[in-house]
């Protein structure tokens, strides 16, 4: 059978079938967002995550012209929340707060994700993992690294099995330390206020989190696990710069399923960036120590939490937590 021009009526049939995804993906970004987008984090209200991530909406509800709302998730350091956001339609209108905390649970096949689920949409902040001592407990940073040669000492964590623990491990592993102890406590303000009680010897923090106890000179940061120094610290040398090859970061940034719409997506991506990169946004990474080289779109995010990844399944598995 033709039609009235003369064509096949199954090619004409193949050919609108082959249009109508083009047409449909269109229309979805043009209408997305049509409803209130759900962003969902593993940490408690006034976690570092939760705050990041309050504040990136601050000013990505204007850009996207809809409300967003934080669905928390806690559990598993992350597994609850990914096995939370694998249940919902990859649509857009719920986005992942994804942290280091998220890698290292893929690391250990938790959660029910892997990265290749995930499409990386924008990073948020980039914090360095520092290790913090009370003050006039040691020396120094060459002090702090000889007495741990000599005898193994506790570290304060907030996790173990996550990138708190494994960047003490790792740091006295490729420092030819002594194995240290770990001591986890529930948060950072916790820790905080241990450390300067003399319940352990070190602290696993980032620099927010002690920002206080570091003002007011009862803790002292000793070294930055980064590659470079941090600006609010200048004067606090790197692992690196003392010969110990190690580098972890809180990273903190946003995802969406890896089959949300590529329109629908990279509308997401515009505006988060746009919305991270705003006075506002950059002011709250002021107040916690770091700068705009925290936000970043894709093409840099991307390829770091797919690093991430790999980096803490090698780690976990030198240090026994996996097989």
């Amino acid at each position: 059978m033709k039609t009235k021009f003369g064509f096949p009526a199954r090619i004409v049939a193949l050919a609108a079938a082959a249009i109508v995804p083009v047409l449909d993906g269109t229309a979805q970004a043009d209408d997305y967002p049509a409803k209130t987008i759900e962003v969902v984090t593993h940490a408690g209200n006034g976690g570092g995550t939760d705050v990041t991530t309050r504040m990136m909406m601050l000013r990505a509800r204007r850009e996207l012209g809809q409300d967003m709302v934080v669905v928390n998730k806690k559990g598993g350091g992350g597994a609850a929340a990914l096995e939370y956001y694998k249940t919902v339609p990859a649509d857009g209108y719920t986005i992942l707060t994804f942290t280091v905390g998220h890698a290292a649970v893929m690391a250990k096949g938790q959660g029910g994700m892997k990265i290749d689920d995930l499409r990386p949409i924008a990073r948020g902040t980039d914090d360095p993992q520092i290790l913090m001592t009370k003050c006039g407990a040691y020396a120094g940073a060459e002090d702090f690294i000889a007495k741990q040669k000599e005898a193994p000492i506790t570290y304060g964590v907030t996790h173990l099995g996550n990138i708190d623990d494994v960047s003490a491990f790792m740091f006295a592993k490729k420092g030819g330390m002594q194995t240290p102890n770990m001591l986890p406590f529930d948060g950072g303000a916790e820790l905080a206020t241990q450390l300067i009680a003399g319940a352990v010897d070190a602290g696993v923090l980032n620099l927010a989190e002690a920002s206080a106890q570091i003002e007011a000179g009862e803790i002292c940061p000793t070294v930055v696990l980064a590659d470079e120094r941090m600006a609010k610290i200048g004067d606090v040398p790197t692992a690196k710069e003392l010969g110990i090859p190690v580098s972890f970061s809180t990273v903190r940034g946003f995802a969406v399923h890896a089959d949300t719409p590529p329109e629908v997506a990279e509308k997401i991506e515009a505006a988060l960036v746009k919305a991270m990169n705003h006075t506002v946004y950059q002011g709250f990474l002021d107040s916690v120590g770091l700068d705009s080289t925290s936000v970043a779109g894709s093409d840099v995010w991307g390829p770091q939490i797919v690093t991430t990844v790999n980096e803490m399944n090698a780690a976990l598995k030198e240090l026994g937590f996996i097989e």
